[in-house]
């Protein structure tokens, strides 16, 4: 048979580390700014706004080629409270991973395909919707859009 034997300073210790971990957990939990959007309740209707990717190709005066992607349109608007089905199709690029900046919304649009985004937003302000892969400027610029709410 085989005994732990524990002292005194590691439980303290252990208890220590705990109680630090649980404390940042609940920092970072009630700091959140993040807004909940939710889809449209069964049998709502919910106005539609199509979006697609694009693509915009050029050379430079030095001979190197450069690629741009955009969401288009550009910006778009709803009312606080709407339901919308942002349907997105993939017209260029062979997958567009993004998100919702300030919500918890995220998903992918592929080429050739259709992403229905569902959305509802509760608080009034402009959201970004940003693709992961061309959120910087060293990959030739951002592919973001506006979703203006009020």
């Amino acid at each position: 048979m085989t005994f732990f034997v524990l002292k005194k300073r590691t439980i303290i210790l252990f208890l220590a580390v705990l109680t630090v971990v649980a404390s940042a957990a609940a920092v970072i939990y009630t700091r959140s700014e993040n807004v909940t959007a939710f889809s449209p309740a069964a049998g709502e209707n919910a106005r539609d706004i199509h979006m697609v990717t694009g693509e915009f190709t050029t050379n430079t005066a030095d001979g190197k080629e450069m690629e741009v992607y955009r969401w288009d349109p550009g910006t778009i608007f709803v009312e606080k409270g709407e339901n919308v089905n942002l349907k997105i199709l993939g017209v260029n690029g062979s997958e567009h991973p993004f998100y919702i900046e300030g919500t918890d919304i995220k998903g992918v649009v592929k080429k050739g395909e259709e992403t229905v985004v569902p959305l509802n937003f509760a608080k009034e302000g402009t959201y970004k919707l940003i693709c992961n892969v061309h959120s910087h400027h060293e990959n030739h610029g951002t592919m973001i859009a506006y979703i203006v709410v009020d």
